[in-house]
């Protein structure tokens, strides 16, 4: 089997439309085609369905139909069509602002315990859009609730770019948070004897390391492996979020290993370390919506009982924001990024592999001489300065990480500035806010507890992870009697708990 790419919802869910066209051809609901890009013509056809809904003439059955006649048109449409679809539902079926101001001048001249109840019952009553009623309608459908969560996964990069669209964003967030509440979620380990229908899922959603057909998900699915999803009771076949996990001995610090089809399987009994090398949010229209850290704690006390001689559990993570970080500090010019001795041993190592006079066009093109308190030596080569060109240009070199003199010159400012990038680089959404971790997977595993253990040097050589992290990867601890304290420590302050070995390294 070759490598997938999941397809979209509305690809998969193109049986729907003959189920659902069923419902409402047998109540006499079906509307004519719609053209796929939803002309203004066809607009007012969906208008009017959508009107017919909110009406709801007949019983529970003749709403379904109406419904399922709505998202049948909907599944229809193109990406253009599908847009003016919940522009009409966002625009058109907004909260009535005017009411809503009435029934606050109600309230505030409400002179009794009797008159400010109603005016209160009246407000709510006027505050929830009437498009919430449209959208509920559609988890009594067959896989409506998944059509849901996907027409939130297309809303969402659309409300980010138009406000008009933030409304109605927020309202299915608010539905779908409601009903994917963690007390009804299912914990599951999947293995080789789970539906293939799950499987082939798992293989699709797999974001983080790619799995290469059915050989490599039995790797992964072995004795001394594990791998866990949340399901939801009304997407039985769709997991939420899933976990990999790796029974070994000592924390692992090189993922290559892990995924190595050949490799001799360990004794799960005899492992002492328990290692989340892969988490995947698998439904983007639940982001937002976090489960992610007790599916954690979940996975930790199934494995506890299981395997009482585990003693660590913690994360081998991608770094996934550190590359793109480095090339704007060093566009930036940042003063003082590499110390005295980094800028020489990186010079050095490119006047090695590359010669004198392209090492002094490098560090003539960055800007640079030699740094201040520093002169050129007898010969007149600059010792210590074009630090920062070398940096890029060692990096640029095809398979750098395999050759020695390179890989040996970058190790030392690599890590340091790795370190620091995840102890002390934040970012603050606006004024007020607490700052957060910088980069998108160390604010996910500090907001659920763990801390930064250690940055591991080459810990994932594969074309992915020497692009977005210069090959380094990190261990996030688990250490189970801190996670609450290192939680709110984060959440409140912003506080990153690191190790004393991270902390050096980040301060050298």
């Amino acid at each position: 089997m070759t490598e997938q790419t999941a397809p979209s919802f509305f690809e998969r869910l193109k049986n729907l439309t003959t189920l659902w066209r069923d419902y409402s051809s047998a109540r006499g609901e079906a509307l004519p085609p719609l053209k796929p890009d939803l002309p203004e013509d066809d607009v007012a056809k969906v208008r009017h369905q959508m009107q017919a809904c909110l009406e709801g003439r007949g019983g529970d059955v003749s709403a379904r139909a109406r419904a399922a006649e709505l998202g049948r048109a909907f599944l229809s449409l193109d990406d253009a069509g599908r847009e003016r679809f919940l522009r009409v539902m966002a625009g058109e079926f907004d909260t009535d602002h005017d009411a809503v101001t009435a029934c606050c001048d109600q309230l505030a001249k409400a002179d009794t315990v009797e008159a400010r109840d109603r005016a209160e019952q009246a407000l709510r009553a006027k505050l929830e859009a009437p498009r919430v009623n449209l959208l509920t309608q559609f988890n009594a459908l067959p896989d409506g609730v998944k059509f849901l969560v996907d027409m939130r996964a297309q809303l969402l990069p659309l409300a980010r770019k138009s406000y008009d669209l933030k409304g109605l964003e927020g309202d299915l967030k608010g539905l779908l948070m409601s009903w994917f509440d963690v007390g009804f979620l299912e914990l599951k380990r999947l293995t080789w004897s789970s539906p293939a229908v799950v499987l082939e899922k798992i293989i699709a959603y797999e974001a983080v390391h790619t799995i290469h057909g059915w050989d490599d998900l039995k790797n992964r699915l072995d004795s001394d492996r594990r791998l866990y999803a949340f399901f939801h009771p009304r997407m039985k076949n769709e997991p939420l979020i899933f976990v990999e996990v790796a029974l070994v001995n000592g924390m692992a610090g090189h993922i290559q290993p892990l995924l190595d089809t050949d490799a001799p399987v360990v004794d799960p009994a005899s492992a002492d370390a328990a290692i989340f090398y892969s988490i995947n949010n698998a439904q983007r229209g639940l982001d937002g919506i976090s489960f992610g850290n007790f599916l954690i704690k979940r996975v930790v006390q199934e494995l506890s009982h299981e395997f009482p001689n585990l003693k660590t559990f913690a994360t081998l993570s991608p770094i996934p924001g550190f590359r793109k970080w480095l090339d704007g500090v060093l566009a930036e010019g940042e003063p003082g990024l590499l110390t005295a001795s980094e800028r020489k041993v990186l010079t050095a190592a490119y006047k090695q592999r590359v010669g004198e006079a392209a090492a002094a066009m490098a560090g003539a093109e960055a800007g640079e001489g030699p740094a201040e308190g520093e002169a050129a030596n007898g010969n007149g080569d600059v010792v210590a300065g074009g630090g920062k060109g070398s940096l890029k240009a060692l990096l640029a070199r095809p398979e750098w990480h395999k050759d020695p003199v390179v890989e040996q010159a970058l190790r030392g400012p690599l890590l340091r500035l790795g370190a620091r990038y995840l102890a002390q680089e934040k970012r603050v959404k606006k004024e007020g806010d607490t700052p957060r971790a910088l980069d998108p997977v160390a604010h996910f595993h500090l907001s659920n507890g763990a801390r930064v253990e250690r940055v591991n040097w080459l810990g994932d050589t594969s074309g992915k992870g020497l692009k977005q992290s210069c090959g380094m990867m990190v261990n996030y601890l688990y250490k189970l009697n801190e996670i609450e304290k290192n939680h709110e420590q984060y959440k409140g302050q912003g506080k990153v708990v690191t190790s004393s070995a991270v902390r050096s390294m980040a301060k050298e």
